[in-house]
């Protein structure tokens, strides 16, 4: 099988150097076009769920999505986040982010290096005895984070507040395409709803990038490349190589 064109199911990133590198050794054209986008669920999809913001001490952010899509919430629903609310996040970046609802203070905002682990390793005996709420993307799988909790003892229930949403994909002839990466199980929903007649037998086969995409895949029938990351590929540019390269 030749590669001749590649669609990355997200937008260009501001360094393309990894990708002008490819297309220059192997004479590939590689489009960016994001399948789907992240919105905020509306106050009336949020009070489906029955949560009462209000109840909880402490929240868990993985996305600054669901910090907007909180505080956004909080000002709909009219109810005052107290000053003494802790923050715990995946990652410094999303940590920082929160700057743009409250005045930053180490006291109450913690962060981790991006693994389920690190979250709950904050949680120290000092926190424990708070109720905490853990926002979640609807269709995303928080099980690695809440059976840490669950093990720890902890006082916690899951909220969503984010959902994607399928973007408008009629102007890509995805017939022209001999591999597709894909990151998300909402990738896979989307290429199914702007192309309901697209089948597992028509050539393209898909470069998964992360654990729950690749568990996806799978369960449509899809062809699968080359997965990511490993420590061989730890990265979609460096799986792009490696498999164009074993062509």
């Amino acid at each position: 099988m030749s590669v001749r064109k590649i669609l990355i199911s997200q937008a260009a990133p501001a360094n393309q150097a990894p990708y002008d590198a490819l297309r220059e050794k192997f004479g590939v054209t590689i489009d960016f076009k994001p399948f789907f986008v992240i919105e905020p669920l509306s106050s009336r999809e949020f009070r489906a769920q029955k949560l009462n913001l209000a109840d909880y001490t402490a929240i868990v952010f993985s996305a600054r999505h669901a910090i907007d899509a909180y505080f956004a919430l909080c000002e709909e629903l009219r109810v005052k986040v107290p000053d003494t609310m802790k923050y715990f996040c995946t990652t410094e970046a999303v940590a920082v982010y929160l700057q743009k609802h409250i005045v930053f203070r180490k006291r109450k905002i913690f962060y981790g290096t991006g693994t389920p682990q690190s979250v709950v390793a904050l949680v120290t005996a000092k926190h424990k005895g708070e109720k905490f709420l853990i926002t979640t993307s609807e269709g995303s799988n928080s099980e690695a984070l809440t059976r840490l909790f669950d093990a720890a003892g902890l006082n916690y229930v899951t909220g969503v507040f984010v959902k994607p949403v399928s973007q408008e994909l009629k102007d890509v002839d995805i017939n022209s395409y001999d591999l597709a990466v894909v990151y998300n199980p909402a990738d896979i929903k989307s290429l199914q709803e702007n192309f309901p007649d697209f089948k597992a037998d028509g050539g393209l086969k898909f470069v998964t990038f992360g654990k729950h995409i690749v568990e996806e895949v799978e369960r449509q029938g899809l062809p699968i490349a080359i997965s990511a990351p490993t420590p061989e590929v730890p990265s979609v540019a460096k799986a792009l190589e490696v498999y164009l390269s074993s062509l």
